[in-house]
């Protein structure tokens, strides 16, 4: 069972996002399964229930995502930090290049990898969202 999360960080998480995901951008009117909070650095991992520690996910990415802060860099060997929302600006770690999300650090090739950012179906959804004009 997860964390309570009061309505009102709820609110404030949604709107930080612009109730898009925080992770692969994909608003939140375009899946079929609400967005989720996620904790950005687990409760397990000493992660607090507080705006500064939560982002907005769809489902798939915090899936994927799960209680993870760090992934293996394949291009250098090291450890590196997931991508944190709160901290750190989506454009310095990404880019959107028609419907693919190319990673320009290496905290961004980590959380692509991890997340499968650029699996073929999720390509195919923002293609599909771009043409439709609701992915931006």
């Amino acid at each position: 069972m997860g964390t309570y999360i009061p309505a009102k960080l709820r609110r404030l998480v949604y709107e930080l996002a612009d109730r898009r995901c925080e992770y692969c951008l994909i608003p939140e009117i375009a899946v079929l399964a609400a967005h989720e909070v996620d904790h950005i650095i687990s409760q397990k991992h000493g992660g607090s229930t507080e705006s500064e520690n939560l982002a907005l996910s769809c489902a798939l990415c915090n899936k994927r995502k799960g209680s993870d802060i760090a992934s293996l860099d394949e291009e250098t060997g090291d450890i590196v930090a997931l991508y944190h929302p709160r901290r750190e600006r989506w454009l310095d770690h990404f880019q959107l290049a028609d419907s693919h999300i190319i990673p320009l650090t290496p905290t961004g090739r980590v959380t692509v990898r991890l997340l499968q950012l650029n699996s073929l179906n999720r390509i195919e959804e923002r293609e599909l969202l771009i043409a439709a004009g609701i992915f931006t």
